[in-house]
């Protein structure tokens, strides 16, 4: 499984963006799909997951009702469409695959990982 983050950038507190992870290779409709982030000198964090075949999605509290994560698998792609962007948001995101039937916040539990994409929110 290979996975391609893209869409990150800098942006100015309150703005949106919108990151992309394209999915290849075999997955499965019991997979998880979620996003991490790492700021530096901070351990990595879930942001938020969602399941491919149910709607199904887990948020972290420090951004829920700002972040919304989605999937085409159509396309086989996962978004997170982050609002209300903070200067606390800085952090590379990646996205990852776990191959379960619910979604954890562990990130040792995630079988592939994409190369991570920066956002920087900065005035």
């Amino acid at each position: 499984v290979q996975l391609q983050a893209s869409g990150g950038g800098l942006v100015q507190p309150g703005d949106s963006l919108r990151l992309s992870c394209v999915v290849s290779g075999q997955t499965f409709s019991t997979d998880i799909m979620a996003w991490f982030r790492q700021a530096p000198g901070r351990k990595r964090e879930f942001v938020a997951g969602i399941s491919w075949s149910v709607p199904i999605t887990k948020y972290s509290a420090s951004i829920e009702g700002r972040f919304t994560i989605s999937k085409d698998n159509a396309e086989n792609t996962v978004y997170l469409q982050m609002n209300s962007l903070k200067a606390e948001d800085t952090a590379v995101y990646y996205c990852a695959v776990d191959r379960a039937h619910e979604i954890y916040t562990d990130n040792a539990r995630y079988d592939y990982w994409g190369q991570g994409t920066l956002v920087t929110v900065s005035s």
